[in-house]
């Protein structure tokens, strides 16, 4: 690319999974998209259970099709009270066909799913690529300019920041973040295990946080360890031998004999949540749009959310002959992100405090709380649906060109 800058309609600067999302989707929808991102591999052994809506809008955008012999359909959820404490609430098990689906989504390790998203990418002919970095990001009302570490200039109507949670992007718009420190840290891993799953995530929910196995294919799962950054140091340091023991325990041996693969991770938790959504011509999707704990398998579909938003919103935009940057689209997006991200950050946050909790009256609330929720078939029920994606929010069922008809899967 030469450096006379160039204009698009929108940039997205970010290539995990919720940028190349958001990429695929905005090009799909109409508009002239430019990604910028390194074409990285993606070494990463994490995994993410993709539930309701997530699977829909990976599939308009053909990319499901891509990965999901590789992913594992997750049926029933089951919820233990592992903490030996006085009040203890009962386990509690969801089933998707309560419900009326097959699945309530599929557990993908992010490797297999960033690699389908970046090989349809390719595919699509109004979607460039940049294989580099944004380094300096400025708005103004007409357009934002974005100067790259190898010294391409190029402007955009709209600026997507998919780059994090330390996002340029977010800092160019002047957006500031409240954060808040959990002292937690969650240990991830996957393993190998002698008996089934049989196609369920169970989650042990300890004094420290929750431990949840998720179903990978064959008989392995990945674990999403939550608990003291001491504790968390410690297990990491284990060896593979000693890790798995330790697994074994933990899953009260409900999987048989546990062997340690190779790979694992320590991050520490937090909530942090901007101020706003979108301003001065950036809208923040991903990680620089919310953290929040790995609880609930919430995190990517979120960001998968903000790509099927924001697509839609700047589809509208560029149909209509409008400027998809307005304020009017960003407002829009704002408020169709806050609630979702609210709701879910809320839930989240007073389920792990309520689980730390050793104040007596919590405990017996959480208890009876859960209770309620496993007993009553309509209350549980409402709760799994309510758990997939939020009721008011509905994934765009496929993206559209400017014609108005819907996009085919060639690009």
């Amino acid at each position: 690319m030469s450096n006379a800058p160039v204009t698009y309609d929108v940039a997205v600067v970010g290539g995990g999974p919720a940028g190349l999302s958001a990429a695929i989707a905005l090009a799909q929808a109409g508009s002239n998209t430019l990604l910028i991102a390194r074409r990285t591999p993606y070494a990463d052994n994490r995994t993410t259970a993709l539930l309701g809506g997530s699977i829909d809008f990976l599939t308009s955008l053909g990319v499901w099709e891509r990965c999901r012999d590789q992913a594992a359909p997750l049926v029933e959820m089951r919820l233990v009270d592992d903490t030996a404490r006085l009040i203890r609430a009962p386990e509690v098990c969801f089933s998707a066909g309560e419900i009326g689906l097959e699945a309530f989504g599929y557990n993908i390790e992010n490797r297999v799913l960033v690699a389908a998203l970046e090989q349809r990418a390719t595919e699509i002919a109004g979607l460039m690529r940049l294989d580099d970095e944004a380094e300096t990001v400025l708005s103004n009302d007409a357009e934002v300019a974005i100067l790259t570490t190898h010294g391409a200039s190029l402007s955009a109507r709209l600026v997507v920041g998919a780059d994090g949670r330390h996002s340029l992007c977010r800092e160019a718009a002047g957006i500031a973040v409240a954060k808040r420190e959990l002292n937690q840290a969650a240990l991830t891993f996957n393993i190998a295990h002698a008996r089934p799953h049989r196609n369920a995530s169970t989650e042990f929910h300890t004094s420290h946080g929750p431990c949840v196995f998720v179903p990978l294919p064959g008989n392995r799962c990945s674990i999403v360890w939550v608990t003291s950054p001491r504790e968390a140091e410690r297990l990491l340091a284990l060896t593979d031998s000693e890790l798995s023991e330790a697994a074994e325990r933990q899953s009260h041996s409900i999987f048989g004999s546990v062997r340690v693969e190779a790979g694992r991770h320590v991050f520490p938790l937090a909530i942090e949540r901007p101020k706003q959504f979108a301003h001065e011509r950036i809208v923040l999707v991903g990680e620089a749009a919310h953290v929040i704990p790995p609880i609930g398998a919430q995190g990517l579909n979120l960001g998968l959310r903000d790509a099927s938003d924001i697509a839609d919103l700047v589809g509208e935009a560029v149909l209509a002959g409008k400027d998809p940057g307005a304020s009017e689209v960003l407002q829009r997006y704002d408020f169709a992100r806050r609630a979702d991200v609210l709701s879910r950050t809320f839930v989240i946050d007073v389920a792990n405090r309520s689980l730390l909790s050793d104040f007596l009256p919590m405990q017996s609330l959480r208890a009876a709380g859960l209770h309620l929720i496993g007993s009553i078939g309509p209350l549980r029920r409402l709760a799994m649906r309510e758990g997939l994606a939020p009721s008011w929010h509905a994934f765009r069922a496929r993206p559209r060109t400017p014609t108005g008809r819907s996009a085919g899967r060639s690009g």
